[in-house]
Parts: C-alpha cells; structure tokens; sequence
C-alpha cells in the first residue's frame, strides 16, 4: 500500500513460530490392508522462543478431521487462519503460552480414520502411541509425562481424542473434542439410504466404487458420503479375516438395517463406551467439549447427551454449545486451546485430574 494506507486485510505481525517436519518410516502401519503409505511426515509447530526454553514444552497434538490431515492444517487460507498463524496470535498475544503441536498425518485411502486400531484400516492407535510420541520426544524437547501432553480435534478428529482418553489415559492428559462423532443412531443413521443407492451402481461392489472415487475428477457429496460410511465399517466392524472386505450395516436390496453389524458400530459410540470408561475419564484433567446449535449432521443430539451422561457419573468436563453448524468452527480454537494449556500446566488439585502413576 502507497504512504498512509492501511490494508483491508489484516496483515499478522506477531512473531513466528517455525514448522519442523518429522520424515519417518512407520513399521505399524506396513502391510495395512489398503496399501496406504508407510513413509510419511510429522508435522510439529515450534513455538516462537523455542530454542530459549529453559525447560520442555507442554504438547497438544493435533487430530484432524475426516478427508483431512495434520498437513492439512498448514495450507494457506484465502480467509482466517491457518492453525499456525492461528498459533502465533494466540502465543503472541499471551492468551496461549508457547506450546508445541504435533501434527500427525492419518490418512487413508478411506478418506482418513477414527484414531483407533482396525483390521480393516490400520493400526492408527498404535502409531500415534508407540511411533509418533517417541519419534518427537526424540527429536523436540517436550515433556513426556501425561500431564505434560494433550490432543484437540473436530468431527473425527474430536471422536478420536475421546477414544484416547477412553481408552489410553496413561498417554493423554487433557481433550478437547469439539463437534465429535457421538450418538451414532442420529450422526450416522441417515447417511445409510444414501451410501447403499450410491453403491447400487457398482453392484454394491466397495473396491469398485473406491476405484471410481479416486479416479473421479469431482466426486459429488453423494460420493462423499459413501467414503464416510465405508470408512466407519472398516474402522468399527472390520472383518480380521479378510480386512478388505467391508462389511456394511444394511442390506443391498432393501437398506435394511443388520442388528449384528449396526451392533458392532455401536460399540464405538462415545454414549456407549463412556459406561466403561468411567476411571479414564475421571483422570483427565480437562474434558472440553462443544459444538454447533445447527450441526448438519446433529453431533449437538450426542454431545448433549454425552455431557448429561458425565454429569451423572460424576466426571468433571466443560461443554459448550455455539451458534453455528459443523463447518468452519476452526474459530472455537481460540477457546479450547488456552483451557488445555491451562489444564496442563495447573496443580492436579484445580484440574480434578489424577495421577496414574
């Protein structure tokens, strides 16, 4: 801009932390049954002042969405921010104090995966746990306490840290899922009719259709339901003995729904899980959780009631609901970031968290 104009669009002046990327070889994803890669990168935010830390740094690691990934989260935005722009502002402003992200790439020739382990997907649990946690705890100063490391995440990304919490409280301090898959029977329930019609076109044949998609060059949001479904039975439902074949929970002909299938899905319902997982989840030191009043898919349905059952049982959390729809709700970041940093680094006492040691 010429002498004494100021740009319209905000130009970010806060200093900037640096992007360290993590080539690795994974050994628990080889032989994966979709032949997704095993060479990939981990992408770790370095807060501004790293190199002058007197100590390790906090962690929150970073669980993206479905048909995303941690690399994702670095793309330049034509509007808003990236989450390290997003990073710097917040550090920069002292509403974050330096931390650093992890960034792991999931993703699948499914479209991406629920965090967990699967014959039918991969072992996205174990890698996390026992490659990516060591691979930058070798490479970063970080703190390798539980207390000392967190994970956030939205819509899968957000299912898949409160089934780390559920089921690995020994790794994880504190979450933050925000629009997280919850209440399957409203969540998913809907998207079957669709999935089984698109499908009819490939004589219900999952590889056949896979092939179009990832030839097609504009898959349409039928298509993209479709992904998601088959993506869900191969991660709650696999099949151990042909990890290939997914095994649906309708009928081809009629859409009718099979208990035994539509069973194992709910399994892997945060409503159900949470019943076992009461101890877990009373050694967090901070459950956040929120979504949109207008969420397209009706997470609000779940996550209400997922906020009703912990009340019950006793297990402290924070929920928030918002006015807004499961797209573009990066912006609660700016709420949910600062609450888990604090968490961390508070006295277990004003956390309600407890050690497992």
């Amino acid at each position: 801009p010429g002498p004494g104009m100021k740009p319209l669009r905000p130009v970010p002046d806060w200093p900037s932390g640096t992007v360290l990327r993590l080539p690795h070889r994974s050994r628990v994803l080889a032989g994966n049954p979709w032949g997704d890669p095993v060479e990939r990168e981990l992408c770790v935010y370095l807060p501004p002042g790293y190199d002058d830390a007197s100590g390790p740094c906090t962690v929150l690691w970073d669980f993206a969405a479905f048909t995303n990934s941690g690399p994702g989260h670095l793309n330049w935005r034509n509007h808003g921010e990236n989450l390290t722009q997003r990073l710097d502002r917040l550090i920069g402003a002292a509403t974050l104090p330096p931390l650093v992200i992890a960034m792991p790439d999931c993703y699948t020739s499914l479209g991406g995966n629920q965090y967990l382990n699967s014959a039918g997907l991969g072992r996205y649990a174990d890698y996390l746990l026992e490659e990516l946690i060591p691979l930058l705890a070798g490479q970063v100063h970080v703190r390798g306490d539980r207390d000392g490391r967190g994970a956030f995440g939205k819509s899968s990304g957000g299912y898949g840290v409160l089934y780390h919490a559920m089921h690995y409280p020994e790794c994880w301090g504190a979450v933050a899922a925000h629009a997280a898959d919850c209440g399957f029977d409203n969540v998913y329930r809907n998207a079957l009719p669709l999935a089984c019609r698109t499908l009819e076109a490939y004589s219900g044949d999952v590889e056949r259709f896979l092939e179009y998609f990832w030839a097609a060059r504009q898959p349409d949001g039928k298509d993209f339901t479709t992904l998601m479904v088959i993506a869900m039975a191969a991660s709650y439902d696999p099949d151990p003995e042909a990890p290939r074949r997914v095994r649906l929970p309708f009928t081809a002909r009629t859409c009718e729904l099979l208990p035994e299938r539509w069973s194992r899905w709910l399994e892997h319902d945060p409503l159900q899980m949470v019943n076992d997982a009461v101890d877990a989840l009373q050694a967090m030191r901070l459950i956040y959780l929120d979504v949109g009043q207008r969420d397209q898919y009706h997470i609000q349905f779940g996550m209400r009631a997922l906020a009703d059952k912990l009340e019950k049982l006793g297990i402290r959390h924070h929920f928030e609901e918002f006015d807004g729809t499961h797209s573009h709700i990066d912006w609660r970041l700016d709420v949910s970031l600062p609450m888990l940093a604090s968490a961390l680094t508070a006295p277990p006492q004003e956390t309600g968290g407890r050690s497992l040691d």
